[in-house]
């Protein structure tokens, strides 16, 4: 069997390893440049790979193909593979074949990097023999290939998502469902939906959906379509009959009738109101798992939020720093100007992808004094706040952005990047800007 893997970043290349050890015919193809890194694992596991181009002659002569998940479904290449009815598919889809795994799978437009890091933490804790993988972490194809794992935690994007067939995780979260990547989906917020629900399209009813019951379209998803799942909501609005709800702050857990956990909110490890939806997500799927109470809530009280996630890098002259960057959605940048207590220099702005910043406005009135752009086009920026924010100033790097931010900062002040935007006109990643943040505001 030939296999044929497009892309050799983290996924592609653990993809191609593990087709090795599974005894495929083997064929690494980049239309860029590969890094040094993953070059040198090809090599080492004498994996054949061409990089800057494209060979059609070998692709078409695949089996199967595994295409990276930052290559859109709509590119010619794909779409003359699927009319020739050779398969494509996502690095997860081919992994999930070859583990028996018990499977966690996490999805949704923001928080779900939160949830799968903490959930795997209190999964640790427990000492459950536990991987985490999808979006962060080793390639999920790369530890099945290496490692005997009992449970994985995956966080999912739609991109992966849009690549599965068979793929069955027992236990699905939906964080939430905001409009974002909206360019790789016809700009239809629908198409995008529909793609994060594939996460649940096959599952039985031994499995479970946790889901947020306060967001709108998970509401009229559900209401429209079927599942055999079982259901468990969380909500910080109404109480439940069945699932997490808030009550007096304190958080009340049912996964079955006679099964209850509860914990005040006070002494959550995360604060903030989205970050309670991701701690009963997390403690729910800790509970299905048959994880000690006690566990849980230790866990909860003392986990370490995740990089670039509202992480409060140093305290200067009084000064907050923050770093955000993860925050490449509206929503996400919503929640952060939300949990924000002092006056804010915000600093945002990146490759726009359809974004509508006045969702931003009653926030930004609130508690922003000044605008920092960090992009090569702010133009949308400017337009949106030019008339509620006197200083907005236009910077063309992350060690720029941060002095400017110092000279305007007060006492007192907390400096926000929180970017609202996707990172590749300026830096690699979303990683990348965050590190490059941290480094300037060290630097100071």
């Amino acid at each position: 069997m030939k296999v044929v893997v497009l892309g050799a970043g983290e996924s592609g290349v653990g993809a191609a390893i593990l087709g090795l050890q599974k005894g495929y015919n083997v064929f690494v193809s980049d239309k860029g440049a590969i890094t040094k890194k993953h070059k040198q694992v090809l090599l080492n596991n004498d994996i054949p790979f061409e990089e800057n181009t494209h060979t059609t002659s070998i692709i078409f002569n695949a089996d199967v193909v595994v295409k990276s998940p930052g290559i859109p479904d709509t590119v010619p290449m794909i779409l003359e593979l699927k009319e020739k009815g050779i398969k494509v598919i996502s690095e997860i889809e081919f992994a999930a074949q070859y583990t028996d795994a018990t499977i966690v799978g996490i999805t949704g437009s923001n928080g779900k990097t939160t949830t799968t890091m903490l959930t795997h933490h209190i999964l640790k804790n427990e000492g459950v023999n536990v991987g985490v993988a999808g979006n962060i972490g080793d390639s999920f194809a790369l530890q099945v290939a290496q490692k005997k794992i009992d449970t994985y935690v995956l966080e999912l994007s739609s991109f992966q998502l849009d690549g599965i067939e068979n793929f069955v995780p027992h236990i699905v979260i939906i964080t939430n469902i905001t409009p974002d990547h909206l360019d790789r989906y016809d700009n239809k917020f629908e198409n995008y939906i529909e793609s994060k629900f594939r996460i649940i399209m096959n599952q039985t009813k031994e499995d479970y959906l946790i889901y947020d019951a306060d967001d709108i379209e998970i509401k009229k998803w559900l209401q429209n379509n079927k599942t055999e799942a079982q259901l468990l909501p969380f909500s910080v609005e109404k109480k439940l009959e069945k699932g997490a709800y808030l009550q007096d702050k304190n958080i009340i857990i049912k996964t079955t009738n006679t099964d209850e956990f509860k914990m005040g909110i006070t002494s959550l490890a995360l604060q903030g109101k989205h970050n309670v939806k991701n701690s009963m997500a997390a403690a729910m799927t800790a509970q299905l798992l048959k994880v000690r109470k006690q566990t849980i809530r230790e866990s909860l009280e003392d986990f370490e939020g995740a990089e670039h996630r509202l992480e409060h890098v140093l305290k200067i002259n009084g000064v907050q720093y923050i770093n955000d960057s993860k925050a490449t959605n509206i929503n996400a940048t919503f929640y952060a100007l939300d949990s924000m207590k002092n006056p804010t220099v915000w600093i945002v702005g990146g490759v726009d992808k359809g974004n509508d910043y006045f969702e931003l406005m009653p926030l930004v009135r609130e508690k922003v004094k000044a605008i920092i752009c960090l992009g090569t086009d702010n133009q949308k920026i400017r337009q949106t706040f030019d008339s509620v924010i006197d200083l907005i100033v236009e910077t063309s790097g992350a060690e720029e952005a941060v002095k400017v931010a110092y000279k305007i900062a007060d006492k007192g002040d907390v400096v926000l990047l929180s970017p609202a935007c996707a990172s590749f006109d300026l830096f690699e990643n979303y990683e990348d800007r965050g590190r490059q943040f941290k480094q300037a505001i060290r630097q100071l």
